[in-house]
């Protein structure tokens, strides 16, 4: 892995984003988030780490990852806006949570979710305004794996090409 290189242009799809979790697999008990945002087929930005509290539920881990990403989401469009053109259409975040996803539209799980520190609820603004909206990808096909998960070396060398990372 050390001999590859970030290549761009092996892609036309302009900005694709991925942002994932695991839930308390580690020996601290706190999830990791993971996020990586790709232009034309190579990533630009990125983000591996340790959540800052341990958290419940699945759900949750993938929520507060999901608000991590869509700090860089909004702070990729104001810098693409100034160096290409304002976006217009909301930035999609790929999410492999669905219950993280309904959480984010509308707070339907009030009961088992008020006690998340209100500053994790900021992804609900961007989607209301329509800055952010986030789809469905199923976890085959999530490429921030790569950052949050022990992967076996086949896996882990197919997400890091479709992360643009090759072989010069």
């Amino acid at each position: 892995m050390r001999d590859l290189g970030l290549t761009y242009g092996m892609s036309n799809d302009r900005i694709i984003r991925y942002t994932d979790a695991n839930h308390a697999s580690q020996y601290h008990q706190h999830s990791i988030l993971g996020y990586t945002f790709l232009i034309n087929g190579g990533a630009v930005s990125w983000s591996s780490k340790k959540q800052p509290l341990v958290v419940l539920s699945t759900t949750e881990a993938e929520y507060i990852a999901t608000t991590h990403a869509t700090k860089e989401a909004l702070w990729l469009r104001a810098f693409l806006g100034e160096v290409v053109r304002p976006l217009s259409a909301p930035t999609m975040l790929n999410c492999d949570n669905q219950a993280a996803i309904a959480l984010s539209k509308d707070g339907q799980f009030h009961a088992q979710t008020k006690h998340i520190d209100l500053q994790f609820h900021f992804i609900r603004e961007a989607i209301t305004n329509g800055t952010v909206a986030l789809t469905y990808c199923p976890t085959q096909a999530m490429m921030a794996d790569i950052l949050t998960k022990l992967l076996n070396r086949g896996k882990m060398g197919e997400l890091a090409g479709s992360l643009g990372l090759l072989p010069p």
